[in-house]
């Protein structure tokens, strides 16, 4: 069954933080808020943690996993990225965006598009996943909270652990999260291809919101 942390939204507690580390590190399966709709994620090398959350989704070996990072230095080391990219990444992170871009040899190849070898980069701008990332001192492997036959990503904690709670380990709590995903943005072209319009602004990449 399920754990479940109340954590405060600006100043997660200490303790709890490095719990909830702990649990990852086990190869525990964690649902926690973040700045644009709720996330699963764990350990980046952990190979039933990605199929875990690939059966949760309801989702195959082509889906995009997103790698959270702590900051851009993190994500040169995770990702190919020419000077252009980091002026621009520097310019719109931390926030609600999630990056498509080719991968280093310093992932798992199972955590890659099969054909592409792309993932999903980002630095998100949410104080309990930033004292998560640097009590693990490591990047967190990802996908969205959003279920197979549901129209949005799940927002609420208590339904999270209700419909959840035989599989995951812990669920978060950190005040209001929104049901909005991240803007993805293709950026292996060189010039920024939107994926999915979510909730970070289209206009610093010469894009368009609807």
């Amino acid at each position: 069954m399920a754990q479940f942390f109340s954590l405060h939204p600006e100043f997660p507690q200490p303790r709890l933080i490095r719990q909830a580390a702990e649990i990852m590190r086990a190869g525990g399966l964690v649902a926690f808020p973040t700045d644009s709709a709720y996330a699963l994620g764990g350990i980046t090398g952990d190979a039933d943690l990605l199929q875990r959350i690939r059966r949760l989704r309801g989702v195959d070996e082509r889906h995009h996993f997103t790698l959270m990072c702590r900051d851009l230095s993190e994500i040169a080391k995770y990702a190919r990225v020419d000077n252009a990219q980091y002026r621009l990444l520097k310019a719109v992170t931390p926030g609600p965006y999630t990056f498509i871009l080719e991968g280093t040899k310093e992932l798992p190849r199972r955590v890659l598009h099969p054909k592409r070898k792309t993932i999903g980069l980002r630095v998100p701008e949410h104080p309990v996943v930033a004292a998560l990332l640097q009590e693990l001192d490591e990047p967190i492997l990802t996908s969205t909270l959003l279920l197979p036959d549901d129209d949005f990503p799940l927002t609420d904690p208590e339904e999270i652990r209700e419909r959840l709670e035989k599989q995951v380990e812990l669920v978060i709590e950190a005040g209001y999260c929104g049901p909005e995903a991240t803007t993805v943005i293709d950026l292996t072209s060189g010039a920024p291809v939107l994926v999915r319009a979510g909730r970070g602004d289209l206009a610093p990449f010469g894009l368009e919101n609807d």
